[in-house]
């Protein structure tokens, strides 16, 4: 299952059937869990954290030192979750001492030539399109999807259930549920299809449709919006995660078509 072209790292841990083609470089300080494939070329540097079935395509790279000028060499992690799938020439860095580790969860996909950038930190079921580029602290909620070629600015947040147009340029918060598109990038709409086909129902979609009204639609301010939303929509799980989402953000929230 080890091809003998390949180059291991005696320190490094290697889980039962994992499959290791040739030309692979593995570093010390790398753990790699049961079940995964590292194809032909791909590179797992010291830091890596990689957990069960995961596939590495060729020419991918896994923790390498962070693009960041304030690195100076610390020990830092880059842990990929369970499932994940990582395709041609893509790139993971690892973290700084700014947050210690960059984080791609389980169930993900990172298609050919994406870039994540160091201590990101994405959640679970997250697709990342062809050529994306993910700046540093970036952070991408559940069941988030990037298209292609899509540029995230640093210490940007993504939310839970999101759909981002291809190409696009994202400079604010994507808050959760929600299309976005165009340029400069704003809100054009609920990501119908994604919750659908996650199983929300109509009244939960209808919930969701009301809080965004008085966001985008109401022609308040997005402290007003948030004020007139806690006091007059009825408490659900949609609303609260929005709500949060908003007065969480540090970069401010993106503007909507109707602004």
């Amino acid at each position: 299952m080890i091809q003998e072209l390949s180059f291991i790292h005696p320190e490094a841990k290697i889980g039962a059937n994992v499959e290791i083609g040739p030309f692979v470089y593995i570093d010390k300080n790398v753990e790699i869990g049961d079940g995964c494939v590292i194809m032909a070329h791909a590179t797992i540097l010291s830091g890596a954290r990689i957990g069960k079935n995961v596939r590495v395509f060729p020419n991918a790279v896994i923790s390498a030192i962070p693009q960041d000028l304030k690195f100076r060499g610390e020990e830092t992690t880059a842990v990929i979750g369970d499932n994940t799938t990582i395709r041609e020439c893509a790139t993971v860095n690892r973290g700084t001492a700014s947050k210690g580790t960059t984080i791609v969860g389980s169930n993900c996909l990172l298609m050919a030539y994406t870039h994540i950038a160091h201590d990101c930190v994405l959640g679970n079921n997250i697709i990342i399109g062809n050529a994306s580029q993910i700046a540093g602290e970036v952070v991408i909620d559940d069941w988030a999807i990037l298209s292609g070629s899509v540029l995230v600015h640093q210490f940007s947040h993504i939310g839970s259930h999101v759909i981002i147009q291809g190409g696009s340029r994202v400079g604010k918060d994507v808050p959760p549920y929600v299309t976005a598109g165009r340029d400069p990038l704003i809100y054009v709409g609920l990501n119908m299809v994604g919750l659908r086909r996650r199983g929300y129902t109509n009244d939960q979609i209808k919930d969701i449709q009301d809080v965004y009204r008085f966001v985008y639609q109401s022609g308040l301010n997005t402290t007003q919006a948030i004020e007139k939303i806690i006091a007059e929509v009825p408490e659900t799980t949609e609303k609260k995660t929005i709500v949060d989402f908003i007065k969480s953000s540090q970069r401010g929230i993106i503007r909507g078509c109707f602004e």
